[in-house]
């Protein structure tokens, strides 16, 4: 089998795995140093107010699902893109002083986290294509690309109001649902999550959100690059 992986497709997913792996450990960190800094100190407790991505490694979904979907394209299983999960960062509303206020600027870190990596993407990205060869520029802006692709995945596919995702938490803001409302939806949330992303309409409605997100950073890093 591994003399049929393609070396090329296989270099470029495993290039988005690591992209993912910083992505994730950014946004779970996010959420870790919002929730400490609320007066939360339960993450920080369990180490995970850190960059240190084994503090945040969930064996199915940031090892196991992305790999195998790296190895299934490079072998010519085509159409796989690459998604995936950290470990939920573990939050104690009781500490918070306002906890309904503190608990959606905790959510609300963990994508605004996959924003900013845009930004610093395009900026940092787009200048440093000023000083790559002119052969390489083209490999050089889509990993630029790519960078900000993923974040803008992260940040659009984690608001969706569904557990485990940080889109559930303003859903059962909005709507005053119960904990043991929540907690009901919430062992539902992987199947409701699985058929949501069956369903071509959803695929394409996210799509547009990702595209949507992703466009502005990507136009500032060709302005800033000067290939516009």
């Amino acid at each position: 089998m591994l003399a049929a992986l393609d070396p090329v497709i296989l270099t470029e997913g495993l290039i988005r795995f690591l992209i993912l792996l910083v992505c994730l450990s950014v946004h779970e960190w996010a959420h870790a140093w919002t929730a400490s800094k609320l007066g939360d100190p339960t993450a920080r407790m369990a180490g995970r107010v850190t960059f240190n991505p084994i503090s945040h490694i969930d064996p199915i979904g940031t090892l196991a699902i992305p790999l195998f979907m790296v190895f299934m394209s490079a072998s010519g299983g085509g159409g796989f893109g690459i998604i995936g999960w950290a470990k939920p960062v573990p939050v104690d509303s009781r500490y918070f002083k306002k906890p309904v206020r503190d608990d959606i600027l905790v959510t609300m870190a963990g994508p605004f986290s996959n924003l900013v990596l845009c930004l610093l993407a395009a900026v940092i990205g787009g200048l440093a294509l000023r000083m790559v060869p002119e052969a390489q520029v083209a490999s050089a802006f889509d990993l630029v690309f790519e960078f900000i692709r993923i974040n803008a995945l992260l940040a659009v596919f984690n608001m969706i109001p569904v557990p485990p995702l940080d889109g559930s938490h303003l859903l059962r803001h909005a709507v005053r649902m119960s904990a043991q409302t929540y907690y009901n939806f919430a062992r539902f949330g992987f199947f409701i999550l699985i058929v949501l992303i069956n369903i071509p309409a959803f695929r394409q409605v996210l799509m547009v959100a990702i595209v949507t997100v992703a466009t502005p950073f990507a136009r500032l890093a060709v302005s800033l690059s000067g290939l516009g």
